[in-house]
Order: structure tokens, then sequence, then C-alpha cells
């Protein structure tokens, strides 16, 4: 098994979310917000969403030596499983659920004559002898056999947890939250399901300019937006928090000083400063050759240091706004008690301030996540993202820039990344939206 830098971050950041779901399961004061998002059919569907783009990060970020090839390459559990279209690929661009190439060429016909026209693929549709009369039925065919499949697999798995639940307890709410995501749940599993089943016979979402699947690349690139969002927000939260308290609670020079330095970093512009550090990397892995000697382990160096850079470049909107909420803390009446009966500072910001700005990092969280995803896409489309060997929605927009002015244009590299990432920021914004009309103290305030 072979761990990359990434990996192990993203488990470690597992690790703590699961920890701190299981601590605020105790807390009293978290427990409505908690019961209000699951209540809401919005939240737990994005939810949902969010977990299953989750569950295919994880996949992809469990990495070992492939023994099929000579050169051990290093895969992911999901390159394994997905080993048939990752392996399927064609000459050069090919449409949807075409049998056809997409570009003409010379003909070789059995006869011994040339004709100018579409060729074969190689492997999608190659079962077909006659694609213009078999295709559309073989398509329909398979795809109503994956989504019944799929079906039916959510039912099995839906009757089994029927056990552990008993709705005779549950509000008219739940239960109608609950048909929802199981709803949603339902056409997820079976879509996802019928589009596998269709991989293994056509390329879904055509192919690029060297052959490759498009759908493979779109489901690759999830991990590298999950990667992005949570890897840098881990980075930016220790900053931003403790900056943002000690300035609100010291005040003084160390809330001069905390100014400076946020205020100083936002005068730098974001992008030279990303360019410039990515460039540092790259000029560093050129000297040392010997030990990024992967284009994986070499490509995985370049994502952590553009997690890195956006952490250290995105902290400052979340420490102005924790500095002006202890501001406000510092003056109440149970700080000022605590300072006056001796209490320790440490323990004033532990016990008092911290736990009464958590609601403000857990909203900027869940929305910060949305923006760096939309973050990487723009990096990588001006190539100061993610390495270019990476899989990426922005690569993927990036490389559709020049295919969209080509005759006839290729669109479905470009329709792939808009749709996956589209579906991700749009489930963190809405799971964002739950989450901030849970935890805002001023909402509930007014509905009461």
């Amino acid at each position: 098994m072979v761990v990359l830098w990434t990996d192990a971050l993203i488990f470690i950041l597992l690790s703590i979310l699961v920890t701190f779901s299981l601590s605020v399961r105790k807390k009293a004061h978290l427990q409505r917000p908690i019961k209000k998002i699951v209540t809401s059919k919005t939240a737990m569907i994005s939810l949902l969403v969010l977990v299953f783009f989750v569950a295919i990060g994880l996949l992809d970020s469990i990495h070992f030596k492939s023994s099929e090839t000579r050169t051990h390459e290093i895969i992911s559990l999901l390159d394994y499983w997905a080993t048939p279209i990752r392996e399927q690929s064609e000459k050069t661009y090919s449409a949807p659920f075409s049998a056809y190439s997409y570009s003409k060429e010379t003909l070789y016909l059995a006869n011994g004559s040339t004709q100018w026209g579409y060729p074969r693929l190689t492997f999608a549709g190659s079962h077909l002898k006659n694609p213009e009369a078999e295709l559309l039925f073989d398509v329909a065919k398979k795809a109503l056999s994956g989504f019944c499949k799929g079906a039916g697999l959510v039912i099995f798995l839906s009757l089994l947890l029927r056990y552990f639940f008993n709705k005779k307890d549950m509000s008219l709410t739940h239960k109608q939250t609950i048909r929802s995501v199981w709803l949603v749940c339902f056409f997820l599993f079976a879509i996802s399901y019928m589009l596998v089943e269709l991989s293994s016979f056509y390329h879904v979402l055509g192919t690029d300019k060297v052959g490759e699947d498009v759908f493979f690349q779109a489901i690759k690139s999830i991990r590298t937006g999950l990667v992005i969002g949570s890897l840098t927000t881990m980075i930016m939260l220790p900053l931003a928090i403790t900056f943002g308290i000690m300035a609100g609670f010291f005040r003084g020079w160390v809330d001069d000083i905390i100014q400076y330095i946020y205020t100083t970093l936002n005068s730098i512009p974001g992008v030279l400063l990303i360019a410039a550090s990515i460039l540092m990397v790259q000029v560093y892995m050129t000297n040392h050759a010997e030990d990024f000697n992967s284009l994986i382990i070499r490509s995985d160096m370049r994502l952590l240091f553009l997690c890195l850079i956006l952490g250290v470049t995105s902290w400052t909107g979340l420490c102005r706004m924790l500095r002006a909420e202890t501001l406000k803390l510092r003056e109440m009446e149970y700080v000022q008690a605590a300072q006056a009966l001796g209490v320790k500072r440490v323990v004033i910001l532990s016990r008092h301030i911290l736990p009464n700005v958590m609601h403000i990092v857990l909203i900027s969280v869940v929305l910060d996540f949305s923006a760096l995803v939309l973050a990487e896409a723009v990096l990588s489309y001006i190539n100061i993202g993610v390495d270019p060997t990476t899989y990426s929605w922005g690569n993927m927009i990036n490389g559709a820039r020049l295919e969209m002015a080509r005759d006839p244009i290729v669109w479905w590299s470009l329709l792939a990344s808009f749709i996956f990432m589209f579906s991700l920021v749009l489930a963190a914004n809405l799971f964002a939206d739950s989450v901030r009309n849970a935890f805002d103290p001023r909402r509930t305030e007014e509905k009461r």
C-alpha cells in the first residue's frame, strides 16, 4: 500500500470529523440546530449527494502498487475498480454512445480499395455487427438492465434498514424527510449503476483528444475537488481561529500586529502569490528528481502545496469575522465575571469565547468549500493550478477551450466537467444554507 501526503491528510481529517460528530451528540445546546438540519429535506438531500461524492473520493484516496504491470504503477481502488474503463482508450475523439470515431480518415476496405469515412472504435460498440441498426436498442436495453440492478440493490438495502428504525416513534416531518431522501437515493444509485453498466460497452461521455474516456476523467476529478476544498479548509481554520480570537480578546499591540499581517496579506494579489509558489515547487522537484520518480507523487506534491498556499491566503476573511465577534463577547457579563474572579485567560478563551464563535466557524467552513472547488477550476484554467497530469475539472475545462474551437465542435468534455462540478457545488451551497439557517441565532429569534 502507498500512502500519499494528501491521502494521509484526508483520512486524518475524516477521523477528526467523526470524533467531532460523536462529541457534538453530547452537547445540549447543539441539539436544536442539528435536529433542524435532520428534519430539512434540502439539507438531507444535499448531504446525501455530498456523501456520495466523498465516498468516491475516499475510494480514489487508497493507493497501492499494481502487480499487473512491470513498472508497478501506483493506482487507487477506484482505478482498480474502473480498470475496463481506464484501459479502453481509443485513437482520438469519439462522441458519447458512438461506435465510430469523430474524425474522418482513410479506411482500407476488404477488397483492397480505400474510402474516406469514420472508422469503427476499438472498444465502444465493438460487440455490434451493424451499429446503425442495433445501437439505439442495445443502449436502451443495457440502460434498463443497469437501472433495474441499481434499483434492486437500493430496495434490498432499504428493507434491511427498516429493522433498525422504528417509524412509529418518528414525527410526520421525519417520515417525509426520510421518504424524500430515499427517493433521491433510489435514483442516485440506480442511475449510477446504469452508467457503470453502460461504460463497459460504450463511452458514456465520449473520449478526448488522446482517446481517454471522459466519464472516467470526470469521476477521477472528484478527489481533486474534495482535496482542494477540505484540506485547504483544514489549513485555514487554525490560523483564522487563533489569530481572530487573539486579536479580539487581547486587543492593543496584539490586535495591531494581527491586523497588519492580514491586511498586508490581502494586499498581495493572490494569483501572483500562487503562481510564484507553484514555480518554487516545480524548481524544487526538478532539483530533487530522485525523490519524485513517479508522476503521481509529483502531482500529489503540487496538489498539496496548492492547498497550503490557498489555505495561507484565504484565512483572513474568517479571521476578521472572529475578531469582531470576540470583541463583542469580551464585553459580555459572564466573561467580565470570569476575569474578575481571576480565571486564567486560557480557560476563558477555551470555555467562554471559542464555543460561542463556533457557529460562525461552521457556517464559514461550509460556505468556503464550494468557493475553493471553483477556485481550483479557475486556477487550472490559467495553468497555475494542479499538475497537468492530475485529473481535475479545471484541467478538463482548460482542455475543452481548444476543443470548442475545432470543427466539428467537441462539446462533451466541457459538459461533463460542468455537470459534475455543478452537482458538487450546488449540493455544498444548499447544505451551507441549511446549516446557516439552523445555527444562526438571529433567525431563531425572528421566528419566535
